[in-house]
């Protein structure tokens, strides 16, 4: 398949990046210390900002801004994909193609990314990653769900606490 990414330097980028099992995994919240210790030195080496982050038992959604003058994210996702792989017991089973490869059973080969074009759509994809906990049933409300950058936002005066998402009650007022 011939994947078409959009590289913009110093871009800002909603991804989303899931386990390749994804029925009753927990592993991504299971092994959350793992995650965010992948997170922390990817970041130290390849610097990015996180504007938004929520991790999900088998999936994950996040804002990241590129540094001005890079634009690759293709490796930062790699080495958070791989360093945390590594932390990991080997226990997880691998199709053929995997196993030919020498590749791990945990991610999903691809992921999915858009590159932010504006505010408005900035807003949206903010608004998106925080309520997804609600959305997919893990919480009532968003400041239930402890694994997301909502509640930096809300220390910060972004979002106020009781915020729910969607509807009139977004992120931003216009």
């Amino acid at each position: 398949m011939d994947y078409r990414r959009l590289w913009c330097k110093g871009g800002t980028y909603f991804f989303t990046v899931n386990l390749q099992q994804r029925h009753n995994n927990h592993l991504l919240t299971e092994h959350i210390d793992l995650l965010r210790h992948a997170v922390r030195q990817v970041k130290d080496a390849h610097p990015f900002i996180i504007h938004a982050w929520v991790i999900l038992p088998e999936h994950m959604h996040c804002i990241i801004e590129l540094p001005e003058g890079d634009a690759n994210f293709a490796l930062r996702w790699r080495l958070i994909k791989l360093i945390f792989s590594r932390a990991l017991p080997a226990t997880e089973s691998r199709c053929s193609s995997r196993q030919k490869r020498k590749e791990r059973g945990i991610w999903q080969r691809r992921y999915w990314e858009h590159l932010i074009r504006d505010q408005t759509d900035f807003n949206a994809h903010m608004d998106y990653v925080h309520f997804n906990p609600v959305k997919h049933g893990w919480v009532h409300q968003v400041s239930d769900w402890p694994y997301s950058t909502f509640h930096l936002l809300v220390k910060q005066g972004v979002y106020s606490a009781d915020w729910a998402g969607g509807g009139n009650d977004g992120l931003y007022s216009d």
